[in-house]
């Protein structure tokens, strides 16, 4: 189950740009009562919860996925891959039970050029987390889209790719989805959650 918590991680909005600054002229302040100070503070209180409310981003759930939710944040425009294709993303990972700790990032992992490496693999290879399969399955090639993974759709073991590839990420990662402590106290609904940006670069192989 996705938590208010991890949506709000998940979709972080930047702040609105700043307009230019208005003169007004200076007027004597009111002389306000207790009463009318509490019921101002409820009202800003109600509409500041509003605006945010308005304004945060809505994920949608993926028919079939298992509980994945996805907010597009570009629409592709190419091809839809399906089981069978090879296909080239590139993703950003974040850990949601560590405040939103990014884990991996293919943006990080470059060539000899010193260009981006994108993460290849087959759909329905069973290589792959299910939550990113099925993720992609769903976009068109060019899509940028935002993905909250719950933990049965997620690792179920070091072996599954993604894998990072820098050692004290992937202890850490690893360390605390599969912490077996807190595991043992009913942690386990939230420790595996995740929140990746995936960008589908192309179908390299079609099936």
């Amino acid at each position: 189950m996705v938590t208010t918590a991890v949506t709000a991680i998940a979709a972080a909005v930047p702040p609105l740009p700043k307009g230019k600054a208005v003169t007004v002229a200076a007027t004597p302040p009111p002389t306000l009562t207790r009463r009318h100070l509490l019921v101002v503070g409820a009202t800003a209180s109600t509409l500041r919860t509003a605006a945010a409310s308005a304004a945060a981003p809505k994920f949608a759930e993926i028919p079939g996925s298992g509980g994945v939710k996805a907010l597009d944040l570009r629409e592709g425009s190419g091809e839809v891959p399906a089981n069978g294709d090879q296909v080239a993303i590139h993703y950003y990972g974040r850990l949601a039970a560590k405040q939103g700790w990014r884990f991996d990032s293919t943006y990080d992992h470059k060539d000899e050029t010193g260009d981006a490496l994108p993460f290849v693999f087959t759909i329905g290879s069973g290589n792959v987390i299910p939550g990113i399969e099925a993720a992609v399955k769903s976009m068109r090639v060019g899509g940028l889209r935002r993905v909250i993974i719950p933990p049965s759709q997620g690792y179920q073991n070091t072996s599954q790719e993604p894998i990072p590839p820098n050692f004290f990420d992937r202890q850490r990662l690893f360390t605390t989805i599969f912490n077996p402590t807190r595991l043992a106290n009913g942690e386990g609904s939230t420790l595996g959650t995740l929140i990746f940006d995936i960008e589908l670069i192309n179908i390299r192989q079609r099936s």
